[in-house]
This record gives structure tokens, sequence and C-alpha cells, in this order.
């Protein structure tokens, strides 16, 4: 294992992003409001280039005095996060020009928030793991209330700051009382700790608490989603797209890596912790969107669901149910990336409309579009043979390997439950009549992005032995 400042090129990619994000920000300010476009662009093409220099050349190791680790897993998160971060650039611009709140500032903070997310998920210490989600959630605080003239975003940017404060607060808490108890706060240190017997002090495992609830409201898993559905439905609607994908994955690699890592021997206590968080947010994100009116609330209760499927495959503590996580992020990020697409694409008369209602008529006005929606929809709800259903088997196999019977099975009747309000969109789309239909020519970026992803989930559908050797070489990063 290489140790020390001197593998400082193990983070190569984050130091080439800071770097970039520092000299697109110095050009935004000596240049003003016209280098808005370019800088969008130019952000979106840094955060692929950085995606690319994760893998030329693909390294292991720890770095910075064991603070920073890379591995198969992290390596394919970053990737992840990177993708679905450039992409939400990509589909914001029409958005912000239409509200007139186009600014360069919106692709550098979310460049540093990506940023944030990469030294999440690399994080091989509590003190840098809190450094890399400090940096990220400031930046995402700062995004959710851009639109300035709006109330609705201005009261989502303060709900998510004073929550998110809390939940910082926790978990910097819950990780001092891990600190006071094992002596250290390097993964490394803490895992030795508690295999030498410091599992068995109640006031390591109350720290441990402490920390997974922290990590919860990252990912809005109930009891901890308080947040989810206002803050989804008043932020911008590129924000909340940025919102579904990167952050929760970041998110969700970091819980990973923190509770297969350092507090691997801890499993019995916080398995059961994992599995009642899983249960009850598969079973909120079933039944609390069933009569939403509005589709980025109702997204919001499915993200809660999707976080529960999620969580159910960590819940199992294996190798399979590593990879069934990796394998589900990916697909998930496809399909929330593409309904969003489709969201930013719903305009009438020059308006942003945001009803389920609104869909009405888009069958037979928008073939193309109603017809990418319903692989969306279909997929989410695990209807076979797409690739939605792929990823909530493995899911579920990983938890019957486990012996988690009863959680697998309450997952399956959620995912039934669930499928009523995919399927609601689906028949509003084709078997209602709309009133008036929506634009014909606004966000060509946005239909763009609704096809690709719709044409990868299909590619995922037929062939998903490709992303499941992904995953699989990605799980064997916590199980060398």
């Amino acid at each position: 294992m290489m140790i020390g400042l001197e593998h400082w090129t193990l983070a190569r990619p984050e130091i080439f992003l800071a770097v970039a994000t520092a000299l697109l920000l110095l050009y935004g300010v000596l240049r003003g409001e016209v280098a808005t476009a370019f800088i969008s662009v130019a952000a979106s093409v840094a955060l692929l280039a950085t995606a690319v220099l994760l893998f030329t050349p693909y390294r292991e190791g720890t770095a910075f005095a064991t603070l920073f680790i890379t591995d198969r897993l992290t390596t394919t998160m970053k990737a992840l996060v990177l993708v679905g971060a450039a992409v939400s650039i990509l589909m914001s611009r029409a958005y912000f020009e239409q509200v007139r709140a186009w600014r360069f500032e919106y692709p550098l903070i979310v460049s540093l928030a990506t940023l944030g997310m990469m030294l999440m998920i690399s994080a091989n210490d509590l003190m840098s793991l809190y450094v890399g989600l400090e940096l990220q959630s400031l930046a995402l605080y700062v995004i959710a209330a851009f639109h300035r003239d709006s109330v609705r975003s201005t009261e989502a940017g303060v709900k998510y700051f004073v929550l998110g404060s809390v939940a910082s607060g926790m978990l910097l808490f819950g990780a001092s009382l891990i600190y006071g108890f094992c002596g250290g706060t390097s993964f490394v240190q803490i895992s030795q700790a508690l295999l030498a017997g410091k599992a068995e002090e109640i006031g390591t495992v109350i720290g441990l608490v402490f920390v997974v609830a922290g990590l919860a409201f990252k990912i809005s898993a109930v009891p901890f989603h308080m947040w989810t559905p206002d803050v989804y439905e008043g932020a911008p609607t590129p924000v909340t797209a940025l919102f579904a994908v990167a952050p929760k994955i970041a998110a969700i690699s970091l819980t990973v890596s923190v509770l297969m890592g350092p507090f691997k021997p801890l499993f019995p206590q916080w398995q059961q912790i994992i599995v009642a968080t899983a249960v009850l947010s598969m079973a909120w994100g079933a039944f609390a969107a069933l009569r939403q009116p509005n589709i980025k609330r109702l997204m919001a209760y499915s993200s809660i669901g999707n976080v529960g499927y999620v969580l159910l495959g960590l819940a199992a503590g294996s190798e399979r149910g590593v990879q069934s996580v990796v394998f589900y992020l990916a697909i998930y990020m496809v399909m929330t990336l593409g309904v969003f697409a489709v969201i930013l694409a719903m305009r009438r008369r020059g308006i942003m409309v945001e009803g389920v209602s609104d869909l009405a008529g888009l069958g037979k006005d928008h073939p193309m579009l109603a017809l990418a929606m319903l692989i969306f929809m279909f997929s989410m709800a695990g209807i076979p043979p797409l690739a939605g259903f792929w990823g909530k088997l493995y899911i579920f196999m990983a938890a019957i390997e486990a012996e988690l019977f009863w959680p697998a099975v309450l997952g399956v009747l959620a995912s039934v439950v669930a499928s009523y309000y995919y399927l609601r969109i689906v028949k509003v789309m084709y078997f209602d009549e709309g009133t008036e239909a929506l634009d014909s020519s606004s966000f060509s970026v946005n239909r763009a992005v609704a096809m690709v992803a719709a044409v990868l989930l299909a590619v995922f559908s037929l062939a998903p032995q490709p992303l499941s050797l992904i995953a699989e070489a990605a799980a064997k990063g916590l199980f060398p």
C-alpha cells in the first residue's frame, strides 16, 4: 500500500478539476456575463475530462498520509458522479435563460460541489470525509436558492441549509465519539481498534448511530427524508436533476465505504439499522407518491424509494450486495437524468409546467418524447425486461442470499405499489386528452439527453452483463 504525500498523483483528477474550475472562475470574473455560455460548456468538458483522467492511467493506493484512497469502487463511483454532473450542467442552460437567472457562477458551483463529492468518495479518514462532505454541501445550499427571484427557490435553499446543518452536526458529533473511543480518525485505525475490542463499548456504537444518521440525511433515507420533497419541488428543475443524481450517488458510495470498511466489525449492529431504514424508505417512497400532482415532488418520493432498494443491497453486507448497489446506481442515474430531461422539456407558451396532468396528450403530440418517458417509467417500475427490473432483481437476490427474506418480500410489495404512480404517468401521456400541446421546438439539448438515456436503458435491458461485470469489478475494491 502506497502511503505519503509523495503519491499526490493519485489525486490528479481532483487537482485537475480544482485548477480548471479556478481558471474558469477567473475568466468569468474578467469577462463578465458574456462568458456564461462558454463557461457552461467548458465546465462540462472539464468534468468529462476529469472522468477520463480517472482511468488514464488507472492506479490504486492511498495518498496524503492515508487521508485519500483510490480503488475500483471509488473510481467507478466518481465516474458516475462526474458524468451526472456534466449532463446536468448541459441540461440547465435553457431553463435558467428562460427564468433570466443564467449566470456563469452556476456551472462553477456545480463543479466545486462535484469536487467535494469526489473527495467524499475517496475519503479514508473521518476528517477528509467531513471536509469533502462540507465542500459539497455548501455549494449545493447555494444552487438550491440560485433562482433568487423565486420565493420557492429561496425557501428550498433555506430549508436545505438549516436541516443540512443539523445533519452535519450529528455526523460530526458521531465522529468525535468514535475518535474518543477508538483513538484515531483514520479508517485503518478505527478498524484495528474495533477488532481489538472497542466494538463492545457503547460509546462506539452511539457514535456510529450518529454518523449513520448524518449520512442517511445526505441520501434522503427515512426518517431523515423530510427535506427532500420540499427542496426537490422548490429548487430550480436543473438543480433538482443534479440533486437526484450526483450527490445521492456520492453519499451512497461514502456510506458503503464507511460501513463496509472501518465499521465492518460492527456489522451485526448497523445491519439492523440499515434494514429498518431500507424498509421504511421503500414503503414511504411507494405510498407517499400515490396522489402527488407535481411531478418533481413525485420524483422526490421516487428517489426515497430507490434509496431504500440500494440500502437493502448494502444491508446484505456481502460482495454480491455491493455489486448490486453499484449496478443499480448506474441504471438509476440514466433513468433519473432521462426523466428530468423530459420534465425540462415540458413547456407551454414559453412557460415551464410541472404537473403530472400537463403530460396529457404527450403520446400524440410528441411521440418520441413520450416513448422515452414510457421507457423510463417502466424501468423505474421494475417491469421486465427493462434495466430497472435487472437492478431490483440483483438487489433482491443479494438480500435473499443474506437471508433477509422479509425485507426482500416487503421490497417487492413496495415496488408493486410504486408501479401505480409510474404507470399513471404513462396512462396520462397516452390516454388523457390534453387541453393544449407542449411547445414543440424547446429545449433541444434536453430532448437529446432524453433520447440518449432511453437508448442506453434499452441497451442495458437487452445486455445487462457488461454493466454487471463493471459493478462486480468495483465491488472487489472492498473485498480484495
